[in-house]
């Protein structure tokens, strides 16, 4: 299946530190919001992280790389793919793309484990959860 476009933006000049780049606390939020962003499609939104079942992914463990900078200016864009689903985890693929070439930019690897919110642990991932990440589940 195709990865979820799970973010979009255009590199403001505030993003950028004093090596006139994005920093890369910028590549790590992009991330997170297309973490936020496929779980909410699968069910897990922000209501339900609130007073519903409370339960999140949280990043547990992350391996990336940097391809190609990026600028002020720059339109971008996240896929996020689902490379495993584990009975409490959940490995995700992030690539932070430059529209206007399609060059991959970044690349990060984020396990994550099904956080209950209340309890502070991992948990289950919940049946309904794992069918609809199905969808954005990379195959070969």
């Amino acid at each position: 299946m195709p990865a979820m476009i799970s973010f979009r933006s255009v590199v403001e000049p505030s993003d950028c530190d004093f090596l006139g780049h994005m920093n890369v606390s910028r590549y790590f939020a992009a991330c997170s919001d297309g973490v936020f962003a496929i779980q909410s499609e699968m069910g897990l939104t922000a209501n339900d992280m609130r007073s519903g079942r409370r339960l999140s992914f949280a990043v547990v463990h992350a391996d990336s790389d940097f391809r190609a900078e990026l600028s002020a200016g720059d339109s971008i864009f996240l896929e996020t793919a689902i490379l495993e689903i584990g009975t409490k985890s959940m490995t995700f693929r992030h690539r932070l793309i430059r529209a206007e070439d399609k060059a991959i930019s970044f690349e990060t690897i984020f396990k994550c484990v099904m956080l209950d919110l209340a309890a502070r642990r991992a948990s289950p991932i919940p049946e309904d959860v794992i069918k609809k990440a199905e969808a954005w589940r990379e195959t070969a």
